[in-house]
């Protein structure tokens, strides 16, 4: 019997509320989830005991047999779930079970769909899954206390899921945390013994810690006994070899290592042995988690050394761009001591961390054999991969094989064409690999700059991402082909025009010398060079950037995040056969007026931003009503 002291009645974090809400109403399909979430969470308390007595062995309390234990009650319609882990303090308790201390929860309430299935399969990737208790519980108990805590000074917490929670101090001489599940009336089906064993295995039998439950006997004399049967094979998953392991299990695996309900896209599990010995098991997930723009948000691998449990989000074995990958590496080479210092400065984590990258990417080209799987993951996580190219410059290469974009080619919004199926169409005599950027797959796909391709058919990819113009910058060639903006710098399409094209455009030029130089006159606070193109075929004018400048896209970027940006005069191109420049070319009276018009259209179909659009209009008023 406890007794139970400082007794406080708190309220749940407005969050917490609507997902409690959420919890106890709403989600009635695949109800069994909630034992998957108590019972890891359980294990995680126990490999941090673990990781915590490496340093001071007096935490385990001669109770070094770490363990899960489940047991319930029919007649009480109760589940108990509890562990020998590291154990809770007050203010533990308060922070854990009273808040949602990870951000994103507002995110995941926006994405909950109405479906109780789908909406489901969210928790967990939130790390909510403590609250899935109240999915089968109408009240639910935590007791618990902190491994090194003095003898007795236990937590106890109490909720219905209805706002508020109370919180006070009981006698508790063991470490760990208890959870006991009042179940509701229509969950009583899990105060059964072979329904929670097979949950168990269902969900947690990869799990390293023991799962445990009783087991009553009773002797000829009518003596009853109690065992405890380690229900789970309680063996790290990665330790076993390839050949044993069905893809069931590691599906498992991978739900239990990155609190996931979908299955994988793909995995690998390779062990090295020789100068450096480590096991990896690698996943690639197939859907984004809330947080995977967050560049600073929790990420990494489960550390292990010698199977032992170091820490949860080792962000060391992976580069920032390969954040979206789970799994787990364990190593016989790294110090059980070991911090997140001494990780940064060990040259045997670089060694790992290169090794690991490169079967990661092994893993994206293999998947890239199979273009349906790919295109899921394309569509989940290719913004992130297109971080490599900048931040990899060993493995630029081959992270550029498995980048995906739109281009002419299709002319369609899918990003699934990639710089391969690009180089096998190029036409004879292209020695180039070009691309527009645009803030938006239209504007991309419509832009004037496409006209002269579009008449000679060369591919021109449409990028129109927010990250692809730093892509661009990084990413100057590949397979020995230069890459080339074509709204930068000048058109030289080389060996694709012959020369009798060539003359042509020269005579042109030579034609509207005299237009020419009355635009730079008219326009010189504007633009820093005007000039005769022959990249359009429709469109009177277009605006170029020097080669080396930056984009617009770019510029609002840095605009958008407070960086200064300096100013940068574009150069106009005029279409010599289009109507409107051989008007120009006649206009007197009004040529300051339309050229400025002109330009002020260019600068718009490229994306550009006017500095006076009420100007703009009044000029083109006046155009049109003359």
């Amino acid at each position: 019997m406890t007794t139970a002291t400082d007794e406080q009645t708190l309220g749940f974090q407005t969050e917490v509320k609507q997902l409690l809400n959420l919890m106890i109403h709403s989600l009635y399909s695949n109800r069994e989830i909630f034992l998957r979430e108590l019972v890891s969470n359980a294990a995680d308390a126990c490999d941090k005991l673990r990781y915590a007595a490496l340093n001071n062995d007096a935490l385990y309390e001669n109770d070094a047999e770490l363990r899960v234990e489940i047991e319930h009650d029919a007649e009480a319609g109760t589940v108990t779930i509890r562990d020998n882990g590291i154990g809770m303090n007050r203010d533990d308790v308060i922070s854990n079970l009273g808040t949602i201390a990870r951000s994103g929860t507002a995110e995941f309430m926006q994405q909950l769909s109405g479906e109780q299935q789908k909406d489901a399969k969210l928790i967990g990737q939130f790390g909510v899954g403590f609250y899935s208790a109240f999915i089968v519980a109408d009240e639910v108990t935590v007791r618990t206390r902190k491994a090194g805590d003095e003898l007795g000074e236990g937590v106890e917490w109490q909720s219905r899921g209805e706002g508020e929670f109370t919180i006070s101090t009981i006698e508790r001489d063991r470490h760990g945390t208890e959870i006991v599940l009042s179940l509701k009336s229509d969950a009583t089906e899990f105060a059964d013994d072979q329904r929670l064993k097979s949950l168990v295995r269902k969900y947690s039998d990869h799990i390293d810690i023991p799962v445990r439950m009783p087991t009553t006997q009773e002797d000829e004399s009518g003596e009853t006994t109690v065992s405890w049967e380690t229900v789970n094979e309680a063996q790290a998953l990665w330790v076993k070899p390839k050949s044993e392991i069905s893809d069931d299990e590691y599906k498992g695996f991978y739900k239990h290592v990155a609190h996931d309900f979908t299955d994988p896209l793909t995995w690998s599990h390779n062990k090295v042995e020789g100068k450096l010995e480590y096991t990896s098991l690698l996943y690639v997930p197939s859907r984004a988690p809330f947080d995977l723009y967050q560049r600073d948000g929790a990420r990494g691998l489960k550390l292990y050394v010698q199977r032992v449990f170091i820490m949860d989000d080792a962000e060391q074995f992976l580069p920032l761009y390969l954040r979206f990958v789970k799994g787990v590496v364990d190593s016989n080479d790294l110090s059980l001591n070991v911090s997140r210092e001494i990780l940064q400065q060990d040259p045997k984590v670089e060694s790992i961390k290169s090794a690991l990258t490169k079967r990661g990417l092994d893993m994206l080209k293999k998947l890239a054999k199979d273009p349906e799987s790919y295109q899921s993951f394309w569509t989940q996580f290719g913004e992130v991969l297109k971080e490599g190219p900048g931040e990899d410059y060993a493995n630029r290469e081959k992270i550029a094989s498995l980048l995906r974009f739109s281009s002419t080619h299709t002319d369609a919004a899918t990003q699934d064409q990639s710089l391969d199926d690009y180089i096998a169409r190029m036409k004879e005599g292209q020695q180039k690999i070009y691309y527009v950027i645009a803030d938006g797959f239209n504007a991309a796909k419509n832009s004037p700059h496409l006209e002269i391709f579009r008449k000679k058919g060369l591919e021109v990819l449409l990028l129109s991402d927010r990250i692809d113009e730093w892509l661009m910058n990084h990413l100057t060639e590949y397979d020995g082909k230069q890459m080339v903006d074509v709204a930068k710098g000048d058109l030289d399409l080389g060996d694709v025009e012959d020369e009798a094209e060539k003359q042509a455009q020269q005579e042109s030029a030579k034609e509207k010398e005299g237009l020419v130089g009355r635009l730079k006159t008219t326009l010189e606070s504007r633009v820093q060079d005007v000039r005769v193109t022959h990249r359009l075929t429709d469109s009177p004018a277009c605006v170029v950037l020097p080669e080396h400048e930056m984009g617009y896209q770019m510029r609002r970027l840095m605009e958008a995040a407070g960086q200064p940006v300096p100013d940068v005069k574009p150069i106009l191109e005029i279409n010599p056969d289009h109507p409107l420049i051989n008007r120009l070319d006649r206009e007197q009276d009004g040529f300051d007026g339309f050229a400025e018009v002109i330009l002020d259209q260019a600068i718009i179909a490229e994306g550009g931003h006017l500095d006076d659009p009420a100007a703009y209009v009044k000029r083109l008023n006046t155009l049109l009503a003359n």
